[in-house]
Formats: C-alpha cells, sequence, structure tokens
C-alpha cells in the first residue's frame, strides 16, 4: 500500500523491524549508517535495498533532517555496494520513491539498486 512519505515516522514499518534485528534479511553490508539487503521479491538479477539507519521516511525528510555525515555516508555505501556487486562496469541502475504518485510502499527511507541485465527505459514516454 504507498504512503504519504511525509513525516511521522512509524516504528513499526518492516525496516525499522529489518534493522532492529526482528525481522531476518540477507545483508550485503553494512556501516554506521546504511544497511543493504537483498530484496525478497526480486525485479532483476541484482536487486538490493539500501536504507539508512535512522528514522527518516522519505528522500524528502532524509534530505532535511539527516546529518551531512548521515548523507555522505548513506550515499557512499550504496556506491560501495554497486561496486562490490559488480555493478559499475555494466551499469546500474538506483531508483527511490517518494510518497503514493511514486509508488513508495514502503515509510522508511530507502533506494532500489538494479543491475545483472540491461534495464530498458525507465518510465514509458509522455504521450
Amino acid at each position: 500500500m504507498p504512503v504519504s512519505g511525509l513525516p511521522p515516522y512509524d516504528d513499526a514499518n518492516i525496516f525499522a523491524r529489518i534493522l532492529r534485528g526482528e525481522i531476518p534479511a540477507k545483508t550485503v553490508f553494512e556501516d554506521e549508517h546504511a544497511l543493504a539487503f537483498h530484496d525478497i521479491a526480486p525485479q532483476a538479477p541484482v536487486h538490493v535495498l539500501v536504507i539508512p539507519k535512522g528514522r527518516y521516511v522519505s528522500v524528502a525528510d532524509f534530505a532535511t533532517a539527516a546529518s551531512a555525515e548521515e548523507i555522505a555516508g548513506f550515499w557512499r555505501a550504496v556506491a560501495k555496494v554497486a561496486k562490490d556487486l559488480g555493478l559499475e562496469a555494466p551499469g546500474y541502475r538506483v531508483l527511490m520513491n517518494m510518497g503514493a504518485d511514486g509508488g513508495q510502499e514502503v515509510p522508511h527511507y530507502h533506494v532500489h539498486l538494479f543491475g545483472g541485465r540491461a534495464l530498458g527505459r525507465m518510465v514509458a514516454r509522455a504521450e
């Protein structure tokens, strides 16, 4: 179910529960700023989610409320995961959804990292 992408943060969301260790995840990377794990319903041969460890609902919330250190650490984690998975040379896609119209389903900021094949167009051309 799509969410608004605006605060307040819901501590019962699935990614908060993964961060607390209540739900298992197939971890790819973890440091003080981010956790990366395989998506349970992959849309490409490589489909990894990268989430910040802070309580941020969306990219809007993260960009406004996170510290410069958290923002830099998060994006460095995204780049490291892509490199470690061998996606740099062939290429990859990073996607984030914001709010209901953007298709956001979990109210915890996250990016999807896709790769492992040619991904095609991002969205259909506007008519």
